[in-house]
């Protein structure tokens, strides 16, 4: 038993990390990025030194490389043992791994967040991860922009061709040599104040725009000369 615990943990420290960024970085090397409104991202972090991507789970797989090249980054991650793998895969890339979730470590990871973002830090955050629902915008994205003091700028990607798997939120993987767009979305400001009914409102909104977001840039591939 403990020759197998010592194997399994092994597999999810070292060699499931690896072996996943090994074919995230081949396929990404394939892809044909098209980046569109970069200005919204460049004209928050020139006013706020930082800012809070947001993206969904579903999507986020063809900006990991991507954005191995907008260093310093920062991410949450939760303290669990899928948490500890994705936390290498994190690692590995360059970015800062911050272990904690609204469950566990949350505060410690918040105060974490907001040292590093006065540092020059981005903070890229899944907004419906790691289990959904899906396309739900959860409270904590607000949470870490009000404890960061940035806007939020959606960051939304969408694939010519792809790979969709049977996941809680049919998970998106570009097939090679994929035509990709990044649309980065206008900046939205959390004040650090709000009271529940103003933060559950500002929640939903922000949660149908990114829904809009994502249907926009999706329906550009049906247009003539996309």
């Amino acid at each position: 038993m403990r020759i197998k615990n010592i194997a399994n943990n092994y597999c999810y420290r070292h060699l499931f990390p690896r072996a996943g960024l090994l074919l995230v970085r081949l396929l990404s090397r394939t892809y044909r990025y098209e980046l569109v409104d970069e200005q919204n991202e460049q004209q928050t972090l020139d006013a706020y030194g930082s800012v809070v991507y947001a993206s969904w789970h579903q999507r986020f797989f063809p900006g990991i490389t991507l954005f191995a090249t907008r260093k310093p980054i920062a991410i949450m991650i939760s303290q669990s043992r899928d948490g500890e793998m994705i936390a290498r895969v994190v690692d590995m890339l360059g970015w800062r791994p911050v272990r904690g979730s609204s469950s566990r470590g949350g505060s410690r990871a918040l105060k974490e967040i907001r040292t590093l973002t006065r540092q020059g830090f981005r903070i890229g955050h899944i907004v419906d991860g790691p289990q959904g629902p899906f396309g739900v915008v959860k409270p904590g994205l607000l949470v870490i922009a009000q404890f960061a003091g940035v806007p939020i700028v959606p960051v939304i990607t969408s694939a010519e061709r792809r790979w969709t798997f049977n996941s809680w939120d049919r998970f998106m993987v570009p097939k090679p040599f994929s035509k990709i767009v990044v649309r980065f979305a206008p900046p939205i400001f959390v004040p650090r104040r709000l009271d529940a009914e103003t933060f559950e409102a500002l929640r939903l909104d922000i949660e149908k725009k990114m829904k809009a977001y994502y249907a926009q840039t999706d329906d550009g591939w049906r247009r003539p000369n996309a």
